[in-house]
């Protein structure tokens, strides 16, 4: 399994960035995708996820209205529509997958099995 995250870069406060994430060596469709990031010096920590189904999506409060992460099961892709972006957005964001996750694990980096190699975000202020 792997997955392909793209679409970071540098952008300026208030502006929007598109990450997309391609998947191979799986089924997407059955799979919880998702986006972490970790910025220098801090933590990992949950950005968003949506179950196979689609009908379960899932944010942190941080980019909660900002936000939204939406995937193509047909093209194995998962994408992060980042909108009003903050200097605090500034991270490197890992996409996420996995096929058994677990109730109440969304937001917990153990929670997924697969990772990315992760896309660097820049926001200037």
């Amino acid at each position: 399994v792997q997955l392909q995250a793209s679409g970071g870069g540098l952008v300026q406060a208030g502006g929007s960035l598109k990450l997309s994430c391609a998947a191979s060596g799986l089924s997407s469709s059955l799979f919880a995708m998702g986006w972490f990031r970790q910025a220098t010096g801090k933590e990992r920590e949950f950005v968003a996820a949506m179950r196979w189904s689609s009908t379960n999506i899932y944010y942190a409060d941080s980019v909660k209205g900002r936000f939204t992460v939406s995937r193509d099961n047909a093209k194995n892709t998962v994408y992060l529509q980042m909108n009003s972006l903050k200097p605090e957005d500034m991270a490197v964001y890992y996409c996420v997958a996995d096929k058994r996750l677990r109730p109440g694990r969304e937001s917990t980096p153990t929670g997924y099995e697969y990772w990315g190699q992760g896309t660097q975000v820049t926001v200037s202020s």
